[in-house]
């Protein structure tokens, strides 16, 4: 005798709507709503009023590094000025530190690096190192200077 199959599989579907719930539930609760983004306080300045900082803006300070064939340093150009032996990096420092100060043009001065093609990577980052800083020989610390540095396109 055959057993005949029943025609229809009876769910109970409480247990998932309940589960549904729970989760409904749990997300709604868990939710936090963010502030609207773009809401910023920023205060512009009105059209045709010169800002102060504008005032005191510094143009880009060229240094120009010419090198020989061999690729060293054979001359450094800042403005008016010519540095050159053993100490002209401590030199280019300390003019650079007497032009921007401690005050606000610090961190608006920019230096534009202007280098032969032929001079070695060494001598560079010399004149980085003496525009970006020093490091304080008594407590090791660095002091920073001009932080904006970029290097302008070779001359042909």
């Amino acid at each position: 005798m055959k057993r005949k199959s029943p025609d229809k599989i009876v769910i109970d579907m409480t247990p998932m709507i309940d589960i549904v719930f729970q989760l409904l539930t749990f997300f709604v609760m868990t939710l936090k709503i963010a502030t609207a983004e773009g809401d910023f306080q920023i205060r512009m300045p009105l059209a045709g009023t010169p800002s102060p900082a504008r005032d005191q803006e510094l143009p880009p300070i060229l240094v120009r590094l010419q090198a020989n064939e061999a690729g060293e340093c054979t001359r450094v150009q800042m403005a008016d000025s010519e540095f050159s032996g053993p100490d002209r990096w401590d030199r280019v420092h300390q003019r650079l530190a007497a032009i921007v100060g401690e005050g606000s043009l610090r961190n608006a001065a920019e230096v534009e690096l202007q280098c032969d093609p032929q001079l070695k990577y060494e001598h560079a980052i010399a004149a980085i190192t003496a525009i970006s800083g020093r490091l304080d020989p008594q407590s090791g610390a660095t002091i920073k200077l001009i932080e904006k540095i970029k290097f302008s396109p070779p001359r042909i």
